[in-house]
């Protein structure tokens, strides 16, 4: 494809067209030296300048500037530079693509391991409770056992204070009760003595016999 001729061209990229080998030249035309051989197709080349003789000046990959036939060059990538593009491309996607997969596998793990964690937790959680719960069933026991405790040392108390009340009045009911023999039995020496006194004075006095 012919480049449109312009004296001096904005710099762009242009490429080698579907040729072999296309020699770069020291000027516009055959006569002049090869100062670059061998430009394989699909090579890049940075476009300079154009001219009518059928030549575009360029700049090779390597630097050289020189001049090439205009109809070797294209501005588009030549099909064999598409296809290899073409191939990269789609190797790069096949990359991508397994490197997606591993992504998802690895994710997938995480989600299965994190599923796991979160039945493991939920369980933890559950028998948590419960042993909570156990441990407030056994303090609220404690508590009232020791209410009961405190219930039962409390009618205990109540107990010995009413044994010593009783034993007190125990006491004090032997002691009025020994009192009481004592007085009855100094009431009965008492009356013994009196009824000896009594009894003779009640015998009648025997007459004096004036005849004997």
């Amino acid at each position: 494809m012919i480049l449109s001729s312009v004296a001096v061209a904005q710099a762009r990229t242009v490429w080698v067209d579907d040729m072999l080998y296309l020699p770069v030249r020291s000027g516009a035309g055959t006569q002049y030296r090869i100062i670059e051989n061998a430009l394989p197709s699909g090579t890049p080349l940075e476009l300079l300048e154009t001219s009518d003789s059928g030549y575009t000046r360029v700049r090779t990959p390597k630097g050289n500037e020189g001049w090439v036939s205009s109809q070797y060059i294209s501005e588009t990538p030549v099909a064999e530079d598409q296809l290899r593009r073409a191939n990269r491309e789609l190797e790069q996607a096949r990359q991508e693509l397994a490197k997606a997969k591993e992504q998802l596998s690895q994710v997938t793990s995480e989600r299965n391991q994190l599923e796991s964690s979160e039945t493991a937790l939920s369980s933890k959680s559950q028998n948590l409770q419960q042993e909570l719960q156990r441990i407030k069933n056994i303090a609220a026991d404690s508590i009232n056992l020791e209410r009961r405790n405190r219930e039962l040392l409390e009618e205990n108390q109540k107990i010995r204070n009413d044994l010593e009340v009783l034993t007190a009045e125990n006491e004090r009911l032997e002691a009025s009760k020994e009192s009481d023999f004592m007085l009855l039995g100094a009431g009965l020496v008492l009356g013994g003595v009196l009824l000896a006194l009594i009894i003779p004075m009640l015998k009648p006095t025997r007459k004096t016999d004036n005849w004997a």
